[in-house]
């Protein structure tokens, strides 16, 4: 089996060092590290390694910067992502350019060979250690699938922290129709029936209504 050339790009080299060590010991090629965005995007455009792992924020430019110029240079480089943060918009706008991998930090050398064997495979993987933090479960979204198009409407309404009469008057129902739904919802979703249930869910899932 050919192995990736593999790249990595971080600000901490105590990390660079981590994560090359553990790949060398394992047969893997580590072409080149760097220690900012640029001299990152500077080696890649020039070298094409088949993998770059890039930490998220970067002096110069981050590591979803370099990704996207990966992808407008046609690169056949695939990038994976590591970062310490666990935000879920930044998990999302990983997903959306079509990064090839995304990993936390604190799992990253648990979990860089699974990823790289994926990655190698053409199959994208994103760390089911952080879609479980985010909530981004499977679980969650076959969830939403149980609600009906006017109660995903109304549950995101809610994670905008709308009223239940602002709710009505933007989707032409009455307050009390609205409460309804809301018990419906609270139903299916199977949360208890105490104040503010409801809101806390749909603040902890609100990238599920996006």
């Amino acid at each position: 089996m050919i192995r990736p050339s593999i790249f990595i790009a971080d600000d901490h080299p105590i990390l660079i060092k981590g994560l090359k060590d553990l790949l060398v010991e394992k047969g893997h090629e580590v072409v080149g590290t760097a220690t900012n965005g640029q001299a990152a995007m500077n080696f890649i455009l020039k070298n094409n390694p088949d993998i770059a792992i890039l930490d998220v924020e970067m002096p110069f430019l981050t590591g979803i910067e370099i990704a996207k110029a990966i992808q407008k240079n046609n690169c056949k480089t695939k990038a994976i992502l590591i970062t310490l943060h666990k935000e879920v918009e930044l998990y999302l706008q990983a997903k959306k350019i079509n990064i090839y991998g995304y990993l936390l930090k604190e799992f990253a050398l648990e979990e860089i060979e699974k990823c790289i064997q994926s990655v190698s495979e053409n199959k994208p993987y994103f760390s089911e250690k952080i879609k479980n933090m985010l909530g981004y479960t499977q679980e969650s979204k076959n969830i939403l699938k149980e609600l009906t198009m006017t109660e995903r409407r109304i549950a995101k309404l809610i994670s905008q922290h709308k009223s239940n009469k602002e709710i009505g008057h933007l989707l032409f129902i009455s307050p009390r129709t609205v409460e309804k739904h809301r018990s419906n919802i609270i139903n299916k979703l199977n949360l208890e029936r105490k104040t503010g249930s409801l809101s806390i869910w749909v603040q902890k899932n609100k990238h599920l209504f996006r």
